[in-house]
């Protein structure tokens, strides 16, 4: 039963993979073919080594832009032979880097990119690979280095718009949406390429100026290795090609696991993927990835091992060998409009009003990150959407909230709700994230502020220090600062906590506070004193 529904689920996935990977290719500018080999040598190693039972991994939208970034940077993407290498070398490299930072356990750099970079990461890549593929639905020159250059040159020819390219492209666009709506479960990128192909041949489209995509060579890819001439200058984008693989093959791999599925092991992801790559190198393939959509249509057919994405490598390697003919007549406007309603998918509309609805600030920052995309490109948004995370990240971290006890084993209030007061004379507080470099004078001057605000100043301030790392000279300083403000309005500093007695008092000297192992202890020594 289990073999059966992959075999369903990867001849379904495999419907999926062929239009798509041919329509990404030329996302990135490159012969089509080279799509369709990311769909055989990277999926077969990946399914071999991968922890994901449901992951399909040939290439998708993101990897394809940023190719396409790597091959204008290294302007490489004018010849179809010189882009055609460049890009084998990127696989390569890519590989490598994946490989490399599954060996020495980076894979926790992942989540160093937070869910507002991701999301206008995505809606700025969806608008310039939508703006990119303005020259062929239309048959115009739309050229331009970004998003905005590339809709200004459409517009500046939108009289010289080509009809019966036009028209097909258009009738594309409007047919995936329709099936999307009405009969999700049918591939609808394979039904568009077939009927697209069927209008060209059948109304002599290609007679009549439609361009049409250069040939697809029959037969499967033969070994051969990677040229490293000016690999030096593709290091880069790989390093870029490689982190927003990892992201996305580990947030779908981790999307679609089944509560009795294995873990997905990220570090074990890289060197997965990272093999995937440099093994399709050796036999002509673009960088490679998981897809979101792919492995949602594998999950989806039914899909309960591996085995489903070996099946799909079959459909791929029967399309090139069998039904490569057929090819001779799509359309470039064809494979243009599916490339629209995918890249559409990336604008993430709900995503962008829940970060609104969450916090602006998170809305801003995606908003910046897409800026970024449109007008320098896809490693700049990534660049700025991180910068500006961890911006924000210092921001917060550099004032923390602070809470109050207003009674014993009672509730933490944030400080100013309440100006609570645990016995006469007695305020007990803490701070509610981690005490750094940059956060510890303001943290100094927040309590005593809070102190002042008192209708009458407390005999003690006890901070409970148990949530704080070891983090010795900051928390010296901190105390040292403390003792001194409150000292000169006559009020005492009690620290509680296991830290507590980490030797902050210099050595040999009376710092002038007093230290507890724990909280509990603190307040009955409070109870005792007079």
């Amino acid at each position: 039963m289990e073999r059966r529904a992959d075999v369903i689920a990867g001849m379904t996935t495999a419907a999926v993979v062929v239009p798509q990977a041919m329509a990404y290719a030329t996302i990135a500018g490159l012969p089509v073919q080279l799509g369709l080999y990311a769909g055989l040598v990277p999926m077969a190693v990946y399914a071999v080594l991968g922890t994901s039972r449901v992951l399909s991994v040939s290439t998708t939208s993101t990897v394809a832009a940023l190719t396409a970034t790597a091959l204008v940077a290294a302007d490489a993407q004018g010849d179809p032979a010189q882009a055609t290498s460049a890009a084998i070398t990127l696989a390569l490299l890519t590989g490598a880097v994946l490989a490399v930072g599954g060996v020495l356990r980076l894979g926790f750099l992942a989540d160093l990119i937070s869910v507002p970079v991701l999301v206008g990461f995505k809606v700025g890549t969806g608008l310039v690979i939508a703006a990119g593929q303005l020259g062929k639905i239309l048959g115009i020159d739309a050229s331009g280095d970004n998003f905005f250059q590339q809709v200004g040159a459409a517009l500046r020819h939108v009289g010289d718009v080509d009809l019966p390219t036009a028209a097909l492209a258009g009738a594309t666009i409007a047919g995936l949406v329709v099936a999307h709506k009405v009969v999700p479960r049918v591939p609808g990128p394979l039904l568009a390429v077939g009927l697209g192909i069927a209008a060209v041949w059948s109304l002599g489209l290609g007679d009549d100026g439609v361009a049409l995509i250069t040939p697809v060579p029959q037969g499967l890819p033969r070994p051969a290795l990677p040229e490293l001439d000016g690999s030096a200058g593709l290091l880069g984008p790989a390093v870029a090609i490689a982190l927003m693989a990892f992201v996305e093959s580990s947030s779908a791999a981790r999307s679609f696991r089944r509560p009795d599925d294995p873990p997905v092991v990220v570090d074990r992801e890289l060197v997965a993927l990272g093999a995937a790559n440099v093994a399709g190198s050796a036999f002509g393939s673009m960088p490679a990835a998981g897809g979101l959509s792919q492995t949602a249509v594998n999950e989806g057919a039914g899909a309960r091992s591996q085995s489903a994405s070996l099946v799909t490598v079959v459909g791929v390697a029967m399309t090139l060998t069998l039904l490569a003919p057929l090819f001779e007549d799509l359309a470039q406007a064809t494979l243009g409009a599916v490339v629209i309603v995918a890249a559409a998918g990336l604008v993430d509309v709900g995503a962008l009003r829940r970060l609104a609805a969450v916090r602006r600030e998170e809305l801003v920052v995606a908003a910046l990150a897409a800026l970024g995309v449109l007008l320098w490109g896809t490693v700049a948004g990534v660049v700025i959407g991180v910068a500006l995370s961890y911006l924000l990240l210092f921001r917060v971290l550099g004032r923390p909230a602070i809470s109050v006890q207003a009674e014993p084993e009672g509730p933490w209030v944030p400080l100013g709700e309440h100006p609570a007061s645990l016995r006469p004379g007695l305020v007990v507080a803490r701070v509610d994230l981690p005490v750094y470099w940059a956060s510890g004078r303001p943290v100094a001057e927040r309590l005593v502020a809070a102190v002042d605000a008192l209708p009458a100043p407390p005999r003690v301030l006890l901070l409970d220090w148990s949530n704080q790392p070891r983090h010795g000279s900051t928390l010296f300083a901190v105390h040292a600062d403390l003792a001194v403000q409150l000292g000169q309005r006559g009020v005492e500093l009690w620290i509680a906590g296991d830290l507590a007695a980490a030797a902050h008092a210099p050595p040999g000297g009376d710092d002038g506070i007093r230290h507890f192992a724990s909280l509990s202890e603190a307040l009955a020594g409070y109870g005792a004193s007079p």
